[in-house]
């Protein structure tokens, strides 16, 4: 183990945990602290592929607010090699269960535990418009209770993706009072007379035709560009991507799934326990609304759920319960 990460090297033998936490996100990483102050043996297996990684700033965190993603993680990183958890950098790709967990790593590596925490968040895939992958978190965003007060009062657009384009178009007008709301492939006679009416009342510009690209210049956008060429002046652009939720171990694993509007999630108790005894699903892999302080949150109730587990567990053992 590294003094300063807690970072191991991969090994061709089998080791045993307590717990496995499989996402060094804020969820994951909140769990093994909570797990590691508790004196229980952890690994953090972590893939490095945040989901917020593109955004310069994250907000909305009390006392954390405008930290850089890659700062707080760094600094979750070094708190719990204080603790003596492990941490290595590699990706879970298969994963049984029989008396306990066994997770075999894409480096060889095989570990086990008593517990396992899937903390692998989800993948935002974007519209296929050109220039929005480049352009996304920065002035291509999805979330403005993310990113809102830093572009406040500039123009607005919202690329409608989804039935809840029109909710996220009129979300926004609480920064700005310019917004247009482009219908991309959403026709306007798709349209509900209450969503017509709010929009309205809301002052949002409603603009029908095809976006095919963004105008750039000086390495800021300024414009949205329509199938008939014209170009909309705007300086921030919000979206909607589609959610895909890194679930594949949970699945593997047989746990009870549910169908959501922003995907298929894991069913779970309020502690993040799911329906397969020991397998605990956290921050945006238990679900789509979780923001990085809802994340860190659901992390640390799991690890302390954990913790009491393994505890009851041990003692009924003990006394032959």
């Amino acid at each position: 183990m590294t003094e300063q990460t807690g970072q191991t090297e991969n090994t061709e033998h089998t080791e045993s945990y307590e717990a496995i936490v499989v996402g060094g996100g804020a969820a994951g990483l909140s769990a093994a602290l909570v797990l590691g102050r508790a004196r229980r043996r952890t690994l953090v297996v972590d893939a490095g592929e945040p989901r917020n990684a593109p955004a310069a700033h994250m907000q909305g965190y009390l006392s954390r607010d405008g930290m850089p993603p890659a700062e707080f993680l760094a600094t979750g990183r070094a708190e719990i090699a204080r603790y003596g958890v492990e941490l290595v950098r590699d990706r879970a790709v298969d994963v049984t269960r029989d008396a306990d967990f066994g997770v075999t790593l894409a480096g060889g590596r095989t570990v086990r535990a008593r517990h396992l925490v899937v903390a692998t968040g989800l993948r935002d895939e974007l519209p296929p418009v050109d220039g929005l992958a480049e352009r996304f978190g920065r002035d291509v965003l999805h979330c403005p209770y993310c990113h809102g007060w830093e572009v406040r009062d500039r123009a607005f657009g919202v690329l409608a993706t989804s039935p809840m384009s029109v909710h996220q178009a009129l979300m926004v007008t609480q920064w700005s009072a310019d917004v247009a709301l482009f219908l991309h492939q959403v026709a306007e006679d798709e349209l509900s007379d209450d969503e017509l009416r709010r929009l309205a009342a809301a002052r949002v510009r409603v603009v029908p035709g095809e976006v095919t690209g963004l105008a750039v210049a000086q390495d800021r956008l300024t414009g949205v560009r329509l199938a008939d060429r014209t170009v909309h002046e705007r300086e921030v652009l919000f979206v909607a991507p589609r959610a895909v939720p890194q679930t594949d171990l949970l699945v593997r694993l047989g746990a009870e799934m549910r169908e959501t509007p922003f995907g298929t999630f894991p069913a779970v108790d309020e502690r993040g326990l799911t329906s397969v005894p020991g397998l605990w699903a956290a921050g945006n892999a238990s679900g789509f609304a979780e923001q990085v302080v809802n994340a860190a949150s659901r992390g640390y109730r799991a690890g302390a759920a954990i913790n009491g587990e393994l505890l009851f567990a041990d003692l009924d053992a003990a006394v032959g319960v």
